[in-house]
């Protein structure tokens, strides 16, 4: 079957090691369904595995993509739940220590067909499409689990978003002012600002930037490049949600602020089934959708790659397969 996968790690060349060309097809354990993808979003968790990051050497070649959208043996439209738990676990599967994603043990999503446990493909609800659809299960459920789970802010607070046009970050601004927040993101260029705006943010500021107020909550998925001014930007008692360091771990914890200014510090990972479920109701009673910043057929997967790994996003990229 065509598939898009990566053929062994390469930490310091990461697109070097992509390959567009043909896999076996899978086979299908009990309590498992075959799922034929008609789209599929990228991820930062795709240049991870080309890096070998979270990955053993001895599982490539792997087949790219967390996120997908397509049809069941049976006909039925689902949307993929990529954690998956330890088959004994009961609880948050987030919290499981033997839990994986897909493209960490299981093969990934940018291929014809994809198998998962039948309980992580949930019915696609008939007003998403399947690239809107495809953008739920990594990036917009992690933003859901940030806010709605994670942060505790309330409709009519003010929240912070650190970066403005990546996935992670145009699912918050749009959760956000469904939700009835005030949302204020930062942004490296003026372009993606203005786009943060067009989204329905209420005021885009330059990164590290002085702020009008503090804010009640800040939403991190950078790290280093915007720890210090998270913590800056917070009200006493204010609250940080981080769900990734792209820029790299943090340098200093600043605790003397945390401790005097009694701010949270809250990692957020992933999301859970059901919450997975709650975010795909919520999106189609709300009618909000995500921001698809580039649509490409599986066969242009390195230019879609290549667009994240230079951080130019401008919301989701999504594969599609006819």
């Amino acid at each position: 079957m065509f598939a898009v996968y990566a053929e062994r790690p390469n930490r310091e060349d990461p697109l070097s090691a992509l390959v567009v060309g043909e896999r076996p097809e899978p086979e299908v354990p009990p309590g498992w369904a075959r799922v034929a993808v008609r789209a599929a979003s990228l991820n930062m968790h795709d240049l991870w595995t080309l890096r070998g990051v979270g990955i053993k050497p001895d599982q490539f070649p792997m087949t790219l993509g967390c996120d997908g959208a397509g049809v069941l043996d049976d006909g039925t439209e689902v949307v993929l739940h990529s954690v998956i738990p330890d088959p004994d676990w009961m609880g948050d599967e987030t919290l499981d220590p033997k839990r994986t994603l897909l493209t960490e043990k299981y093969q990934g999503t940018f291929a014809d067909h994809v198998v998962v446990p039948a309980r992580n493909a949930l019915p696609k609800p008939a007003k998403l499409s399947f690239t809107e659809a495809a953008c739920m299960g990594t990036a917009w459920l992690t933003a859901y689990r940030m806010l709605f789970v994670k942060s505790g802010l309330r409709p009519g607070q003010t929240m912070l978003i650190q970066g403005a046009s990546g996935g992670v970050s145009t699912a918050l601004i749009a959760l956000g002012k469904a939700a009835g927040l005030r949302v204020w993101v930062t942004g490296r260029t003026e372009q993606k600002r203005a786009l943060a705006v067009r989204l329905g943010a209420d005021e885009a500021f330059e990164s590290g930037s002085r702020l009008p107020e503090r804010v009640d909550g800040v939403f991190e998925t950078v790290g280093k490049a915007t720890w210090s001014h998270s913590l800056k930007s917070l009200k006493p008692g204010g609250i940080v949600v981080i769900s990734g360091a792209t820029s790299g771990d943090a340098t200093a914890g600043e605790l003397q602020r945390l401790f005097f200014l009694q701010l949270r510090v809250v990692g957020s990972t992933m999301g859970t089934r059901d919450e997975l479920a709650d975010l795909l109701r919520f999106c189609e009673q709300s009618g909000i959708r995500p921001q698809i910043g580039a649509e490409l057929p599986f066969e242009q997967a390195e230019q879609g790659l290549r667009t994240l790994l230079d951080g130019e996003t401008a919301g989701k990229i999504v594969l599609t397969r006819s």
